[in-house]
């Protein structure tokens, strides 16, 4: 399965370029675009591209036209349909079965300063908002100052824009170029950008361009305590704070079709909706090679689904175009049955992620937790799960048992990390259970915990592989005397219960594990083991949980304080692996199975699917397939 060694290759110092100047374009648009300009309702085509478009080199030049059917879970289910088309300043690329690099999205160039403090980005000249309104500086001197820099809206900046508690600062150039700037170097600040500087309103993520024009009605530089209040209302939330983020009411790209985009499609009919629709953005600022504005598909369709079986009866009557989301290794088998009778092939990337028990280090359960911070209790959870089994019965095979951590191929790669505490050892388990005094059980043979009741453990799950993988891990930890309690939920409540600190152990696709520098926050417990530690280590203290004065995990954010400010690449790479290397052995993630291929079907009339790319988060999922290159055969 080890099939992606040395892919990864890291940006260096020097000045880039994503457009090709200078050069005559003949530009064509899509038909139901070429009408509006007829009827006066859109400016020309090469008005509404910047003046050096982005190319994008398709596989090959489509066609134009036709609706990508896929399926999503309900309103809490974004980021299927975001990351088919997030946009970046920074971006990762890949050709099939070649290196990960980084390319400029929607700017023309950037430059590092040789002592990787100065960063300087010049955006497109000529790039324009979905509505048609012009996006310049002036919408990044917002994002910065009336947002980001707003502790009316946030409270406090993540430590991933803030290295050592001191947030980035900005300079504008001019009309088209800012530039951004920290005390101390940032080697890995690229790399991150590339993960999180979308183009969406997220509070939370370094976004550098938000429509100022559309946006400062609901800001509090802007608009009175009554145009405000007045704007709440309207929108059916408490407070003018919660129209924003990700989850806003107004700035929220999947709820707000007013909202202005410069991604490839906008949403059309949002959430909630059975169907919910996307449309082209007429103004998007890609070409391809030949000159055809992209992107080539006018629409997608997202059609709401709750149980997987739905979902796999939706892929055999041929209603899924193309989709990698929910498209589950336990059905592999299944899905290549039935390629002819649906019309379309199973294609394979390869995930960067280990699917794993993730217990929660900050529960409420005062004796839960104490368990879980035993290390010979979270080694006992590990050793005692059969992982070939839940490979072999759950995954067909397709995966391998391992531990979560940097996958094959990745930077950060280590075999022995890869393996610890992944053995099978049941014996060793009870042992190490009877060592910390867990010795009484009650009439079923499950073990007491020290307050005398049952040692029980809830484990959340809103994956389709999650009830039979429990089913076979229940069983292994029955044989210790530990029982696990599986419990079943939609995506809004699993993200709930992870916010509002309210899970014992949840069982996820534990990400991230390609090129770990891009996001270390998973690592460092950030919406996973110990969130609330994270968020008092974000925040300075001002919120969340603080970790006991000798807990390991002040080791992990020390070690990324000093990665963050590190003055060459070879002093952040040392702190980044001390980093990994606690948070592996000390095991507060339980990885169960992991390097196995990303599965996606693709109906046979879909084309310029690209094939033997990377799955990971960090990637931004399908997305590194540049969806807005491929197209439907009509």
């Amino acid at each position: 399965m080890k099939n992606y060694k040395n892919i990864f290759i890291m940006s260096s110092a020097i000045l880039l370029t994503g457009t090709i100047a200078g050069t005559a374009w003949a530009f064509q648009e899509a038909p139901m675009l070429a009408e509006k300009v007829r009827a006066g309702e859109l400016p020309p085509v090469e008005e509404r591209l910047p003046e050096n478009p982005t190319v994008v080199n398709a596989l090959e030049v489509g066609q134009y036209g036709g609706t990508w059917s896929r399926a999503f879970k309900g309103p809490g289910d974004r980021w299927g349909p975001t990351k088919l088309m997030e946009e970046r300043v920074i971006k990762w690329s890949q050709e099939p079965g070649g290196e990960l690099k980084l390319v400029p999205g929607y700017i023309e160039s950037y430059s590092v300063s040789e002592d990787s403090r100065e960063f300087t980005f010049t955006l497109l000249k000529g790039l324009k908002w979905s509505d048609g309104h012009p996006v310049t500086t002036e919408d990044v001197e917002f994002w910065y100052n009336d947002v980001f820099m707003n502790r009316d809206l946030l409270a406090s900046v993540d430590q991933t824009l803030a290295p050592g508690g001191k947030p980035m600062k900005l300079e504008v150039i001019d009309e088209q170029t800012f530039k951004v700037s920290f005390e101390d170097p940032y080697v890995y600040f690229l790399e991150i950008l590339a993960k999180d500087s979308t183009g969406e309103p997220s509070l939370d993520r370094p976004s550098f361009i938000f429509p100022k024009h559309y946006l400062k009605q609901f800001n509090n530089k802007y608009a009175s305590e009554a145009e405000l209040k007045a704007a709440a209302e309207k929108f059916g939330v408490e407070k003018w704070q919660d129209l924003w983020g990700s989850k806003g009411a107004a700035t929220a790209w999947w709820q707000n079709p007013e909202l202005p985009v410069i991604t490839a499609w906008k949403i059309e009919q949002p959430a909630p909706a059975d169907v919910v629709t996307m449309v082209r953005n007429p103004y998007y600022y890609a070409v391809d090679q030949a000159g055809n504005q992209l992107p080539y598909i006018d629409r997608i369709s997202h059609r709401l689904f709750s149980e997987q079986e739905a979902f796999n009866l939706m892929i055999v009557q041929g209603q899924i175009d193309m989709q990698m989301r929910y498209v589950e290794p336990q059905d592999f088998t299944f899905y290549k049955e039935n390629e002819a009778k649906g019309e379309y092939q199973v294609n394979r990337w390869t995930q960067a992620q280990t699917w794993s028990l993730v217990p929660n280090l900050n529960t409420k359960d005062d004796v839960l937790r104490s368990l879980y911070e035993t290390p010979d209790f979270r080694q006992a959870l590990s050793i005692a799960i059969d992982r070939e089994i839940v490979n072999d019965l759950v995954f067909s095979g397709l995966a391998e048992a391992r531990q979560a951590s940097p996958v094959t191929g990745s930077p950060n790669f280590d075999p022995d990390l890869e393996t610890h505490w992944a053995e099978y050892d049941p014996d060793r388990a009870n042992e190490l259970l009877d060592g910390i005094g867990l010795t009484e059980r009650d009439g079923d043979g499950y073990r007491l915990r020290p307050d005398g009741k049952r040692l029980s453990i809830v484990v959340e799950m809103q994956h389709a592989n999650g009830p039979k993988t429990m089913e076979i891990i229940a069983d292994n930890f029955k044989s210790i005397g530990v029982e696990l309690l599986p419990r079943l939920i939609d995506r809004t409540q699993w993200d709930a219960s992870r916010d509002n600190n309210e899970f014992q152990m949840q069982w996820f696709p534990f990400d991230r594990l390609s090129v770990v520098a891009a996001d270390p926050r998973i690592m460092m417990g950030s919406d996973s083991y110990a969130n609330q530690y994270y968020i008092w280590y974000s925040t300075k203290g001002a919120s969340g949980i603080e970790p006991p004065a000798d807990h390991p995990i002040r080791e992990v954010f020390a070690k990324w304080d000093v990665a963050a400010k590190a003055a060459t690449r070879e002093e952040a790479d040392a702190a980044l692996t001390e980093l990994i290397n606690t948070f592996v052995t000390e095991g507060w993630v339980i990885g169960v199975v992991g390097e196995m291929p990303a599965l996606s079907i693709v109906k046979n009339n879909v084309k310029n699917f690209r094939e033997g790319l990377i799955e990971d988060d960090i990637t931004r999922g399908v997305g590194l397939a540049k969806t807005q290159q491929m197209w439907i055969q009509q």
